[in-house]
């Protein structure tokens, strides 16, 4: 008796899901996930194929699009995240405006509550942008400026951690060993230690520094080949 009670609740449950009663805030159905994913793309959020599945890419993108469109950064995409990724008010992940309050003229702006980074011409024109990771614990916002500190070189091709690590494309912007760089590589294989589509989160931390994508650290390596204000912001 005890089983075929269990059994009937849980069959009730289904029913009363079908017929469309409200599902719990951090529930959501496959074919809710598919859209979502499918909108999330659109958008510029890089979720992955359109499977249904709320895996970690889906999740990633979806932190993305809350950071972009001022929502907590839960990775969820149910409750408002998805009224609101729905809705044709959405704004896009990959374009983003520059924060107010961050100066005027040739900068590189970072965000260290959207995870995102701007590098802004002289004339105020953002030449490029992207998700990155950091470690707030370490790096303050502020004003630094690129270049050589504490008697080390301010970039560096190819600089190591010391260890199994490259930080390729290392610019270096605070003291002594704060920069930016590519997601660290293996010096035995060459592999990225996690993948691109997680910047723009906080799913991972870096020790300091700012980690961005290969093409990014190409163009802040670029960028700060003369010496440039790095604009730090929560």
């Amino acid at each position: 008796m005890r089983i075929l009670s269990k059994l009937g609740l849980a069959a009730a449950t289904v029913t009363l899901v079908a017929a469309g009663t409200v599902l719990p805030a951090d529930a959501i159905t496959v074919t809710q996930a598919k859209a979502a994913q499918a909108r999330l793309n659109k958008l510029g959020c890089g979720a992955g194929p359109v499977d249904g599945k709320v895996g970690t890419m889906t999740k990633a993108a979806t932190v993305r699009f809350q950071s972009a469109n001022r929502l907590a950064q839960n990775g969820s995409p149910t409750g408002t995240t998805y009224t609101r990724l729905m809705a044709r008010t959405a704004k896009r992940c990959d374009v983003r405006a520059v924060p107010a309050r961050s100066g005027s003229g040739r900068r590189i702006v970072i965000s260290q509550s959207q995870n995102w980074v701007w590098l802004i011409d002289a004339r105020g024109k953002v030449v490029r942008q992207g998700g990155m990771i950091d470690n707030p614990r370490y790096l303050r916002p502020g004003t630094y400026t690129s270049g050589a500190k504490c008697g080390r070189a301010a970039r560096i091709r190819k600089n190591t951690d010391g260890g199994r690590l490259y930080l390729n494309n290392f610019v270096r912007f605070a003291p002594c060993g704060i920069g930016f760089h590519q997601i660290p590589t293996y010096k035995s294989n060459g592999r990225q230690i996690h993948a691109d589509y997680l910047l723009g989160t906080n799913y991972k931390a870096s020790h300091g520094c700012i980690r961005v994508s290969a093409s990014m650290s190409a163009s802040i390596w670029s960028f700060a080949a003369t010496s440039v204000r790095v604009v730090v912001m929560r």
